[in-house]
């Protein structure tokens, strides 16, 4: 691969976090060393109030940065990657968490991680991501983005709710449980996983549905190709508060009667990960595969 031109870099940290500010900082000494313009988020830029940086948008990172690095787990890069997607800047991620996909570079690898990627020695993996709006007597009430999952469930209180469920159209299902899950390949290890659902490959082309705790022990996942149109009907039966939320982050408010419509968005978000990136060796580490039960990070 040729060189490049990495000549604007941002940084993003993870949101309210003040132990971020030491990799930040770090991150910033070592790219201007380089003569590289660097961009610090804004947020992040509240957890340095002494740095000398040049403070931008989230916006104006996506429109002027060539490459963006972003401190902290798996949350922050969902953070990113919805609000950097429609730029198309790559992203690479700085692993501060404990159970990460996303962000696999860890702080003990800087600088020589980024040297090899500013020298242009790394693995590109386009992310697709699920657009999902709220129709409102037949009005679009409110809309988002989401990298892993569109989650419908219940509010606080303990009853399941109902939803009538369609794919492309044609009904697939009335789901009675706690919720519904609807989620890309790369979320398939997230909230998808713990309910049961399958782990799936995230360069395949899919979404899956998971229902959560459902009624009904038939009601297994199902996973359909990644172009088709989802769409789930709050019954009007429901009395349980029910809202959505994307990626965990971001909630979005539905009423009895509300369709949900969710597709695969337009534009896919480009992550950046080692030459030795491997996948499958990522799922064992993470997972402990292989390990007795006690070394279970679930356990």
């Amino acid at each position: 691969m040729s060189s490049p031109a990495f000549n604007t870099i941002g940084l993003i940290g993870k949101f309210g976090d003040p132990n971020v500010a030491q990799t930040l900082d770090q991150i910033a000494a070592y790219l201007r060393q380089r003569q590289l313009r660097v961009l610090l988020d804004e947020s992040s830029a509240r957890l340095m109030p002494d740095n000398d940086l040049e403070v931008a948008s989230r916006t104006r990172i996506g429109e002027q940065c060539d490459l963006v690095i972003v401190m902290g787990g798996d949350g922050t890069m969902l953070n990113a990657a919805r609000s950097l997607v429609d730029y198309e800047v790559p992203i690479l991620g700085i692993n501060l968490g404990r159970l990460g996909f996303l962000a696999d570079v860890s702080p003990s690898e800087i600088p020589n991680r980024l040297d090899t990627v500013l020298a242009g020695e790394f693995r590109e993996a386009r992310r697709s991501l699920l657009h999902a709006q709220v129709i409102h007597e037949g009005h679009v009430a409110s809309e988002n983005d989401a990298l892993n999952d569109v989650v419908i469930h219940k509010r606080e209180v303990a009853r399941m709710i109902e939803v009538d469920t369609f794919i492309d159209g044609r009904y697939l299902n009335t789901y009675r449980a706690d919720g519904l899950i609807i989620s890309t390949p790369t979320g398939s290890t997230a909230y998808a996983l713990a309910g049961g659902g399958p782990i799936i490959h995230p360069a395949l082309e899919a979404v899956v549905l998971v229902p959560i705790c459902p009624h009904t022990l038939t009601h297994r996942p199902i996973v359909v190709k990644a172009d088709s149109t989802i769409e789930v009907v709050l019954n009007a039966a429901n009395s349980t508060q029910t809202q959505i939320t994307c990626d965990g982050q971001v909630s979005l408010a539905i009423e009895p009667g509300d369709r949900i419509v969710i597709r695969k968005k337009e534009r896919k978000v480009l992550l950046i990960h080692p030459v030795n990136h491997d996948y499958f060796e990522l799922l064992r580490a993470k997972l402990r595969w292989g390990l007795s039960p006690e070394a279970s990070p679930f356990a």
